[in-house]
């Protein structure tokens, strides 16, 4: 439980931290949501070298979702991702309906245009890990009504 706690302070703290810099000058909204993602990017790396060590390998790219909908998100979330869906050509969508890191902010809709932000470092993560799984990716996030969030993740051909 502490570490749950100390994870969602560290990251409203990334957060606040480099967009009260970009405020004061040091640089832009964009450019904060650049340095969130490479961050996740780069955490999501390292966590799926863990995690994967002692497993077998992967089928196809679907056993790999799977992978990151239930070991990967339980382990950094504490739960599973409450939908996986996909067209069988490259688009996944993975929904979470009570997103950890959006319920610290509001239940209420006053906050839906902050969410963005709060959700550039689980896209890196998802990024990264699918990256080091070998899947190049473009991953966003979109919320339409707080906590529920969903992850659109498009694979590319490498």
């Amino acid at each position: 439980m502490a570490d749950e706690a100390l994870f969602l302070l560290l990251h409203n703290e990334m957060v606040a931290g480099l967009y009260r810099a970009a405020e004061q000058g040091e640089g832009e909204n964009g450019r904060c949501t650049t340095k969130l993602e490479s961050m996740g990017f780069r955490v999501g790396q390292g966590l799926i070298e863990r995690f994967t060590k002692d497993t077998a390998r992967f089928k196809d790219e679907l056993d790999i979702m799977k992978f990151i909908c239930k070991d990967f998100w339980t382990t950094v979330f504490k739960k599973q991702i409450d939908n996986l869906r996909t067209n069988h050509q490259g688009i996944y969508v993975l929904q979470d309906n009570k997103f950890r890191l959006l319920t610290q902010i509001s239940a209420g809709k006053q906050y839906l245009e902050h969410a963005p932000k709060y959700l550039a470092f689980t896209c890196g993560l998802i990024r990264g890990g699918l990256w080091n799984l070998g899947i190049k990716s473009i991953v966003t996030a979109e919320v339409s009504s707080m906590p529920a969030c969903k992850f659109q993740v498009m694979i590319q051909k490498m």
